[in-house]
């Protein structure tokens, strides 16, 4: 293993599963000491215990993106902890509420902006504010395909807020570029996860969603993970403000 992330602590949100859980146990095997977020403080324990059995560092602390004071508690835990923050991927979300937008309800599509996209921000918000303290730093959000080159039906929150977590990609590496500190997107395809199953739950749905890409498989955790880790490390160090595919060929794909 090349230690990548020796040296660097990293937070990492929605971590319970899925992506996040994928990227905290590559993280930590790339030498990473790992912060790790999510509701479900079960789940967290248990990645906590797989990370330190196998060598690793890493501490859990369940909350609500939704809320300022979890994402100000995550960064005073990687302080108190580990002593820096140097690595942070807002990768929590929802589908949140789907259906035809004509009958889509206010206090749905608020909570689906309220975690995609505004517990983002205010994950960003104090992460960057840490990070600047060390001299910069690394953040990436998880955004999607879907809105940005591909549209589905009936995912009108999802969409939009994920949409708009690349602008504010955009910015925030705009503002803080020229004290260190790097923003990225990473922009999933279909992943074999719990919501990727939750929102294709029968066979036929999985193979429609397969054949978008050009791959014609879905991805797998670990391999969202990676390019993470590429974005996280220094070897993107000249790369900010991306929004960067990672779909194996769903954008380009018509057949």
């Amino acid at each position: 293993m090349s230690k990548r992330l020796e040296g660097k602590t990293a937070l990492i949100t929605g971590a319970s599963s899925g992506i996040g859980h994928a990227t905290a146990l590559l993280f930590a095997r790339e030498g990473a000491k790992v912060v790790v977020g999510a509701r479900r403080q079960a789940e967290l324990d248990r990645l906590v215990a797989q990370i330190e059995v196998a060598g690793g560092q890493a501490v859990a602390l369940a909350g609500d993106v939704r809320w300022e004071d979890y994402a100000k508690a995550l960064v005073a835990l990687a302080v108190d902890r580990f002593g820096r923050l140097d690595i942070a991927f807002n990768n929590a979300g929802t589908l949140g509420e789907g259906g035809a937008s004509t009958a889509v309800s206010e206090a749905g599509w608020s909570d689906t902006l309220a975690i995609n996209l505004t517990g983002a921000f205010l994950g960003a918000k104090h992460q960057i504010g840490q990070m600047l303290k060390n001299g910069g730093g690394s953040v990436i959000f998880t955004s999607t395909f879907v809105g940005h080159t591909f549209a589905f039906p009936g995912v009108a929150a999802y969409a939009a807020s994920k949409s708009g977590l690349i602008g504010l990609t955009q910015a925030l590496a705009a503002e803080f570029g020229a004290q260190g500190v790097r923003v990225n997107s990473v922009l999933p395809g279909a992943v074999d996860t719990d919501m990727y199953r939750g929102m294709n739950d029968t066979a036929e749905a999985q193979a429609f969603v397969t054949n978008l890409h050009a791959l014609k498989r879905v991805a797998k955790p670990e391999e969202l993970a990676r390019s993470v880790l590429y974005l996280a490390s220094d070897d993107s160090a000249f790369v900010t403000g991306t929004a960067s595919l990672v779909d194996g060929g769903a954008s380009i794909t018509r057949t």
